[in-house]
C-alpha cells in the first residue's frame, strides 16, 4: 500500500511543481531560460518537505 501512497504523492508533487513554476513565470513576465533546472529545484524541495512530513506524521517506529 505504501507504493500507492508514494505514487499518488509523486503525481501531486509533479503537478504542484508545474503549477508553481507556471505561476512564478507569469509573475516574472517571461519564461526561465533553463526551465528544467528551476522545475527540478522546485520539485526536489517539495519532495523533501513532503516526505519529511509523511515520515513525521506516520509516528514513532515507522522508520
Amino acid at each position: 500500500m505504501d507504493i500507492v501512497y508514494f505514487t499518488l504523492i509523486a503525481i501531486g508533487l509533479y503537478f504542484g511543481a508545474d503549477a508553481l513554476l507556471d505561476r512564478i513565470e507569469r509573475k516574472r513576465g517571461a519564461r526561465f531560460e533553463n526551465r528544467q533546472v528551476v522545475f527540478f529545484a522546485i520539485i526536489l524541495s517539495l519532495a523533501l518537505l513532503t516526505f519529511w512530513l509523511v515520515r513525521s506524521f506516520s509516528g514513532p517506529g515507522a522508520g
